[in-house]
């Protein structure tokens, strides 16, 4: 299959990127090096497709509808939208009208441009952030969102409506997927798993948010790709899916394992838990094991330990 994948240079893009091409799909991958991160970082991302055969990548930003539809235009099987504006840190307290941009209208401006030149199916990347601080765990697909926790969620919530309206108007199929929270080697510097391993590690402060007993679903970056990738494989209708591990891990519990594989103890600052933060995320997975047969297989433990591993390789480079 030929297939487009936005946020190529991404953590989770680039990773996708390199297993559709070992399985031998052509790959056009898109960025637009966002400098909410540094772009070296993303450009090292890149390296490994860089040298496999039937890898192809535009520099270009969907919020460009002309540019959009251009790259569309080229014909593809398939598209993966994974690039958006992420930052688990603000979620778009700072600026909500760059998450409105990056978000909604680069995805309204990608689905104009796949019902105008046919391009029938759409895997897009949602958030866990979409059930806000649902009581009733693990989170099904078919229980209403929660209400919005921040300006990013609301993005994410109305990009799932807009996709829903392209199925039922135009028939696009769309498989939605509602990632939980994904770590592994090149997570992106912002996110939980990644500053407290470097904080840790340099010997700094970490930021602890509460007392440590809110919760994470933690899904391995391997795990989750196999979930794309046979979504991709299966896209059809237009389907919410859950990708997460389908359990929980504490926050406390999170630090204390990477202070054992660091061999290293964590200096903890504790502050109130933010209002745009859910106390808890835990994912059903039961729809993803019945529509494309994901089973995840690495767990918490493991998955930071390779996570360290690569961490401590990125260092020596």
């Amino acid at each position: 299959m030929k297939i487009l994948v936005t946020g190529a240079a991404g953590f989770i893009g680039s990773h996708l990127c390199e297993a559709l091409l070992g399985a031998e799909h052509k790959v056009t991958g898109m960025d637009n090096f966002d400098p909410f991160y540094d772009r070296a970082t993303k450009e090292r991302n890149l390296d490994a497709c860089r040298g496999m055969e039937g890898f192809n990548f535009v520099e270009l930003d969907l919020k460009d509808p002309a540019a959009t539809r251009a790259l569309v235009e080229q014909g593809f099987d398939r598209v993966v939208h994974l690039a958006g504006r992420e930052g688990t840190a603000t979620s778009g307290m700072e600026d909500p009208y760059l998450y409105m941009e990056d978000n909604y209208l680069a995805t309204l401006n990608l689905l104009e441009a796949m019902r105008r030149t046919s391009v029938g199916k759409l895997v897009f990347a949602s958030s866990a952030g979409v059930y806000g601080n649902l009581g009733q765990v693990p989170f099904r697909e078919d229980v209403s969102p929660g209400m919005a926790l921040s300006p990013g969620t609301a993005t994410k919530m109305a990009c799932e409506l807009m996709c829903q309206a392209f199925h039922n108007i135009y028939s696009v199929e769309v498989y939605v997927l509602r990632l939980f929270t994904v770590y592994g080697p090149r997570q992106r510097p912002d996110m939980a798993v990644s500053r407290f391993v470097g904080a840790i590690n340099r010997r700094s402060s970490i930021k602890r948010y509460g007392d440590g007993s809110s919760e994470r679903d933690y899904v391995y970056i391997g795990d989750v790709v196999e979930g794309l990738v046979k979504a991709v494989e299966r896209v059809k209708g237009y389907e919410c899916i859950n990708l997460g591990r389908g359990d929980t891990t504490s926050l406390s519990s999170l630090i204390g394992l990477i202070e054992e594989l660091l061999g290293q103890q964590a200096m903890v600052e504790e502050s109130p838990i933010p209002p745009w933060s859910a106390f808890r995320t835990f994912a059903d997975i039961s729809k993803a094991e019945r529509l494309l047969g994901f089973a995840p297989k690495v767990g918490i433990k493991e998955g930071l330990r390779s996570f360290i591993q690569w961490y401590r390789k990125e260092q020596k480079a």
